[in-house]
């Protein structure tokens, strides 16, 4: 990593620290790696991505208009499915098998690396070198290593008791494609969305937030007719890719990439990635914030007959040496009825699956800027201010008064309790009115409104706009629908 972008990134996650977005899970005990707890703001940004999300893609869709490109509308509904679910799935979905990253240890140092990321990782001992090229490096040979974290159910600690905490949410999605289908009367072509939690044993997470063994995942599995399929997939990076865009990240950092033949899943018709270009990277280098995939019925399938393997163009079921299914699927038809045709056939699926984490860090790594303003005497002073788009930042409003006496908290408060019915709101009452300010900046806080001496007078206040540092005096009474329009 270059000097410039590592001094910017040890900024981003000092600032995340100081202002209260991100802790080091457990740090009172020296952490536990790869696992992050959310601080007062952190939460609230992390909520607003999540609520952001969910209403562009599933309460705000417009299921009555017909997207670009596709020849019907289309709904969306949600669901949340259990963390922990029945052992089967993971088998007839191929994780318990291929969900795997290959492991290397150190034998001298006992340290582990995952095979793919050596020529990128410092060696414990000497971080100038990668692993194998110090003198007493010894490495082992590569070896499977699983993925999914293990649980037991019951009381019972053996192998009949074994459940996974799930690496992934789409397949509570897939097993509950039949009950969807039958109590929420959609038709296709139709999605099915899901937040929640997902769980990876990594076996070196790094880079702060963005490779982490807790995560969480936003997720949508689009079904749609085999022959309108590709069509979906393209309408579906582009939307994916505009939404990032319209929340502030530029587009010289974020790119659209499609994946080559050989990066593919073996039952992948096409797949994109979302990335942006991180601080932590080399230049030039990006790093995965969402996955497009077109899956076929590859899922679907799956779980109605078992783990599913390619031979050729074909995907069949996988056998044992006694000719039966290796991971035996459900044996549920999941296969659709179009009432329009008269024909029945299992749907494609595009899955638009992104990460709630590396958003929120690819947000805060966008929106982190240093300039200089002049303070009451005309000097520049460097300040730090977080851009945050207004729609995802923590908090919308603060409310201060210009010093605790004359009225004046009095009426800063209920100002405070009018706004804070809609939004979101800070109150602070505390140091010069230059700090009140830095401090809001720091935090990503839009707006900030002043009561002072004028507001005695007059019932106007200040209003200083975050990005700008302009101040214009507006009549107390109209900040709702003034603050409500810029918002």
């Amino acid at each position: 990593m270059p000097d410039g972008k590592k001094k910017k990134m040890d900024k981003i996650v000092s600032l995340c620290k100081r202002r209260g977005f991100i802790f080091q899970s457990s740090e009172i005990y020296g952490g536990i790696g790869g696992f992050w707890d959310y601080g007062p703001l952190g939460v609230e940004l992390k909520r607003n991505i999540k609520d952001v999300w969910w209403r562009d893609m599933v309460t705000g869709h417009d299921d009555t208009s017909t997207p670009v490109g596709a020849a019907t509308p289309y709904e969306m509904v949600g669901i949340d499915a259990s963390i922990v679910m029945h052992p089967q799935v993971w088998k007839a979905s191929g994780h318990y098998d291929l969900f795997h990253d290959m492991l290397v240890d150190c034998r001298t140092c006992k340290a582990r690396f995952r095979a793919d990321q050596i020529p990128t990782s410092p060696c414990s001992r000497k971080p100038s070198k990668h692993p194998g090229e110090h003198t007493d490096c010894d490495l082992t040979e590569p070896r499977e290593f699983n993925l999914m974290f293990k649980t037991f159910i019951g009381a019972l600690i053996d192998p009949t008791a074994e459940a996974y905490l799930r690496p992934e949410t789409a397949q509570g999605i897939f097993v509950n494609f039949k009950n969807v289908l039958s109590t929420a009367r959609v038709k296709l072509p139709f999605g099915i969305a899901q937040i929640g939690k997902a769980f990876r044993n990594e076996i070196t997470p790094r880079n702060y937030t963005f490779r982490s063994r807790e995560f969480e995942q936003m997720e949508i599995e689009f079904f749609c007719s085999p022959d309108s399929s590709q069509g979906w997939y393209d309408y579906w990076c582009a939307r994916r890719f505009t939404w990032y865009t319209s929340l502030g990240l530029k587009s010289e950092r974020l790119r659209l990439r499609d994946h080559a033949a050989s990066e593919r899943a073996h039952y992948s018709c096409g797949t994109a990635d979302i990335e942006y270009a991180f601080p932590f990277l080399a230049e030039g280098e990006f790093g995965e914030l969402e996955g497009v995939s077109h899956r076929g019925d590859f899922d679907l399938r799956s779980h109605m007959e078992g783990k599913l393997v390619r031979d050729g163009d074909i995907l069949k079921v996988e056998l044992d040496e006694h000719g039966r299914a290796s991971h035996a699927g459900s044996g549920k038809d999941l296969s659709y009825f179009d009432d329009a045709t008269q024909t029945k056939f299992i749907p494609h699926v595009i899955e638009p699956s992104a990460g709630v984490d590396r958003a929120m860090l690819a947000f805060l790594c966008e929106a982190y800027t240093e300039d200089a303003i002049p303070d009451d005497k005309g000097v520049p002073q460097e300040r730090v201010v977080l851009k945050l788009h207004p729609r995802i930042a923590p908090v919308k409003v603060a409310v201060f008064p210009l010093i605790k006496k004359d009225g004046m908290p009095e009426i800063a408060g209920e100002i405070y309790r009018e706004l804070k019915l809609k939004w979101n709101v800070s109150y602070d009452q505390k140091g010069s009115i230059g700090r009140r300010y830095r401090r809001q900046d720091e935090s990503g806080t839009p707006f900030c409104i002043t009561v002072d001496h004028q507001t005695l007078i007059d019932g106007t206040v200040t209003l200083r706009d975050r990005n700008t540092t302009v101040q214009e005096r507006v009549n107390s009474a109209n900040l709702v629908s003034l603050i409500e329009e810029r918002l």
